[in-house]
């Protein structure tokens, strides 16, 4: 354990400082300030002899925390990362974007702040990046044996460096002209600077990883022509069908989704050109869906210099504390504010749109909407209670349906459910013999720790059908516990 009286003499709960609010929407650096080793080392000292570390169950990776928050906490910077790479490929993903169900299972949380394990996290990384304590894994024999990944998200990519290592010649096909997925174009450079993903790639590519970037699968190579080619194949294209909005208005020109908007958003940011961009510079504009997305384009719109933002949320405001359905240690919906809320706009809850309004040039105008409340049968419009909101830009961040149904998924012939996910087993395997599915393509919509996990158990499953057997860790995940792996 780390400090035995840790959590006793350090009770606050401290996070690095993030940048003032006029500076960093002036920019599209992170908004964290670098936090001081000797405070960060202190939280980790408040990680407690707790006896059953729930935080390996909040985790869906079974990160060893209790393990690293100690060698954090005495230095160790070189044990901690490799404690955490023994879990988990990209700490420096998970450490900036994960919402950390770990820290609300943190045993400490029950009537004290949690640990700051998800800062403990990054800044080891950190550290072992600095201290050149993450060196490409070259492995030591080939198999002989070819596997082709679909996608280079965070899946795609955990999948493709545990293949790697086991010596297998893993080729990662990307439709974007760089690799990353939503990692490089669907997250905001202030939530994670693209060299982060960029040096992870060098060390991958220095393993052997084979990345294939600009290259539309389905189009330009199909499915079959993978299984003709490659011993095995994975489907790791994560859930990209956007959830629409069927309301009258709809067609007019200035609703746009927000995977159409935030990765123009981020070439430009790069210093790429984008011809046709579609900004929020002068507009007034409404974002539909308050999750993680609508706060990445909140955050965007305001650094393009929106007139106004305004994020819709159909549920209703959460509490500050969990609710009583929602005991420790489960994750829990309470009111959060993101670095984005931070810096403007306003958050209404419990409405519904019922119009859009379109001006004259079959352009947005503004957006009609109406208070709801829920109950038993889903929600209700409150009467009395519609109002127009001007717009002239509306972006819809309401999460995504599925994977895309045709292209590749057609062609491999792989079942999908009820749900359009693809089916699998319990060693990520399709209904097609050889084709793997990993992350949201299977799974829905979900974190990027889950994709990570599944990205290594499906690996794991790979290399056992490659092969007969496997070495390679499986995350055992809660899902998983019924099942004998």
């Amino acid at each position: 354990m780390a400090d035995p009286q840790g959590f006793l003499t350090t009770r606050e709960r401290e996070l690095p400082a993030r940048r003032p609010v006029p500076v960093r929407i002036k920019d599209w650096k992170e908004v964290y300030e670098e936090q001081e080793l000797s405070q960060l080392q202190r939280q980790a000292g408040r990680c407690m002899d707790c006896g059953i570390p729930f935080c390996h169950s909040g985790c869906p990776l079974g990160n060893l925390i209790p393990e690293w928050n100690d060698l954090a906490w005495k230095g160790d910077w070189h044990d901690a990362i490799e404690r955490l790479h023994a879990t988990n490929n990209f700490p420096e993903f998970t450490g900036r974007l994960c919402p950390a169900p770990c820290e609300t299972a943190c045993v400490l949380g029950i009537n004290q702040p949690a640990v700051t394990i998800k800062q403990v996290e990054v800044t080891t990384i950190e550290q072992a990046f600095g201290r050149g304590d993450v060196p490409p894994q070259i492995p030591d024999r080939l198999t002989g044996k070819t596997v082709a990944v679909i996608g280079s998200g965070p899946a795609g990519l955990a999948v493709a460096q545990q293949l790697t290592r086991a010596g297998h010649t893993v080729a990662v096909y990307e439709r974007a002209d760089k690799p990353g997925g939503l990692l490089r174009y669907g997250i905001p450079e202030f939530k994670m600077e693209k060299r982060i993903v960029d040096r992870r790639i060098w060390q991958m590519e220095a393993e052997g990883t084979r990345f294939r970037s600009g290259v539309d699968v389905g189009t330009e190579i199909t499915g079959q022509q993978l299984r003709d080619r490659y011993d095995a194949v994975v489907l790791a294209t994560g859930a990209t069908v956007p959830r629409d909005l069927p309301v009258p208005g709809r067609h007019c020109d200035g609703i746009v989704q927000a995977m159409d908007f935030l990765p123009d958003a981020n070439r430009v940011s790069l210093g790429e050109e984008v011809e046709g961009q579609v900004t929020a510079e002068g507009k007034d504009v409404i974002i539909i869906g308050g999750g993680d997305t609508g706060a990445d384009c909140l955050g965007t719109s305001l650094r393009q210099g929106a007139k106004s933002v305004t994020s819709l949320e159909i549920m209703p405001r959460p509490g500050e504390d969990r609710a009583p359905g929602q005991p420790w240690p489960t994750y829990p919906q309470i009111f959060r504010v993101a670095s984005a809320h931070e810096e403007g706009g306003e958050r209404v809850y419990a409405v519904s749109t019922t119009e859009i309004i379109e001006d004259e040039d079959g352009k947005v105008a503004g957006l009609k909407l109406q208070e709801v409340t829920l109950g038993e049968g889903g929600f209700e419009p409150v009467p009395g209670t519609e109002r127009v909101l001007p717009a002239q830009l509306i972006l819809l961040a309401m999460g995504f349906l599925g994977p895309e149904g045709d292209g590749v998924v057609q062609q491999l012939g792989v079942e999908l459910d009820a749900r359009s996910n693809i089916v699998r087993d319990r060693n990520y395997m399709t209904s097609v013999p050889g084709v793997f599915v990993a992350g949201d393509a299977g799974r829905g919509q979900s974190l990027i720790v889950w994709a990570i996990a599944e990205g290594r158990a499906a690996a794991h499953g790979v290399d056992a059908y490659l092969m007969g057997s496997s070495a390679l860790p499986r995350p055992i995940n809660p899902t998983d516990r019924p099942l004998v792996v």
